[in-house]
């Protein structure tokens, strides 16, 4: 009866969930959240981050920034096209975010790594192509369900056995459901980002063999990182390998888009 109320009660906490399509043919789990709050999470997340770290007084460099972003960004669907916001952050980290609601963040760090527009427009369409892929709607609904499932199934455990009984499963669902369920989901999506982001930089008129260039910066600069299964990104020399591979049958969108005057001048 407890396994049957379980499933149940499972089934109707996960109900305002709904499976779709990435823009790789991947089925995603999205739902959990609506639109206009993903934005509004994503407008506050940036204005935190505005407010907890200084911004850089370097106009050059965040025009340069900026001048990129809006390249890249007008080749968006039309649902994600318009101004978004950006930030040049003075942080040495080499790194960068997007945010739903139409944010981008870039530390002053990444001008080490990406050391011309094309190398830059790499880290940012990969960025900007987490959010198109709605992979932070993704995380989130895959969290909810998961938290749901663990706590669920501790309360029918704890009520049977005992309040330790469930405590355990609570702790050790959680870690095992961080371990083998939300990382694995995130590998997937960094690989669909690197996917979604060459082809969106290529389209802006962005040489896709750049990116190439770019995780090597990345992989030079980088001191230690852990093991790939605990990791949210893909193993560094398997992603160089398909990033290649793509560079090359990317390269006639990049040549069109040149020809058709998408030659873009930001620094």
């Amino acid at each position: 009866m407890k396994s049957a109320l379980l499933a149940f009660a499972i089934t109707l906490a996960l109900a305002g969930c709904a499976t779709t399509t990435s823009p790789t043919g991947r089925k995603q789990m999205v739902g959990g959240i609506s639109q206009a709050q993903l934005d509004q999470l994503g407008e506050q997340a940036f204005a935190q981050a505005k407010a907890q770290t200084p911004q850089s007084g370097n106009a050059q460099e965040t025009g340069y920034v900026r001048c990129v972003v809006d390249s890249i960004t007008r080749q968006l669907p039309a649902g994600y096209q318009g101004r978004w916001d950006v930030a040049l952050f003075q942080k040495d980290e080499p790194n960068a975010f997007a945010l739903p609601g139409g944010n981008v963040g870039v530390y002053t760090g990444i001008f080490k790594v990406a050391r011309n527009q094309d190398q830059l427009a790499a880290v940012l369409a990969h960025e900007i192509g987490h959010v198109i892929s709605r992979h932070h709607e993704e995380r989130i609904t895959r969290q909810l369900e998961s938290q749901t499932i663990v706590g669920l199934a501790g309360a029918v455990i704890g009520s049977r056995y005992g309040a330790n009984a469930g405590n355990a499963v609570s702790q050790y669902g959680a870690a095992g459901a961080q371990a083998l369920f939300l990382l694995p989901n995130s590998r997937a999506q960094e690989t669909e980002a690197d996917v979604v982001g060459q082809q969106l930089m290529a389209r802006a008129g962005y040489d896709p063999r750049q990116a190439v260039n770019l995780w090597q910066n990345m992989i030079a600069a980088s001191q230690s990182r852990p093991p790939e299964f605990l990791s949210t990104h893909p193993d560094p020399q398997s992603r160089l390998n398909e990033l290649s591979q793509r560079a090359g049958s990317l390269m006639p969108v990049f040549e069109q888009a040149q020809a058709s005057g998408l030659r873009p001048r930001c620094g």
